[in-house]
């Protein structure tokens, strides 16, 4: 019995720094849509700033970036064309996710 308890001990203290050991791969922004400039074309640049009085941050989005529309992901376009026709754009938020470690954007979500 003993022997199983320490079997289990040693296990758990080998555990406890990978436990300890967390990444950030991911940072999320939420910004209003009306804050948010999206690229032109694929595999350009976006523009958003996170508050009113704060200035205009430029990321690169990457060739993979899926555009969410109510949870669905839509070609470039169709987003472009959703968001635009958006009669209060200071009131709806949009996400943006950033991959830490390529410094680039590859998702942007809003729900309408």
């Amino acid at each position: 019995m003993k022997f199983k308890v320490l079997i289990i001990a040693a296990l758990l203290a080998l555990a406890m720094p990978v436990a300890a050991e967390y990444k950030v791969v991911q940072e999320a922004y939420e910004v209003a849509l009306s804050d948010l400039r999206l690229p032109r074309a694929a595999g350009g640049t976006i523009a958003f700033k996170e508050c009113d009085s704060c200035k205009y941050v430029r990321m690169r989005v990457g060739a993979d970036i899926e555009y969410r529309l109510n949870g669905k992901a839509v070609p470039l376009a169709k987003f472009r064309a959703a968001v635009s026709g958006v009669a209060k754009p200071k009131e709806e938020a949009v996400t943006v996710l950033r991959h830490v470690e390529r410094n680039q954007v590859t998702v942007i979500s809003v729900n309408l």
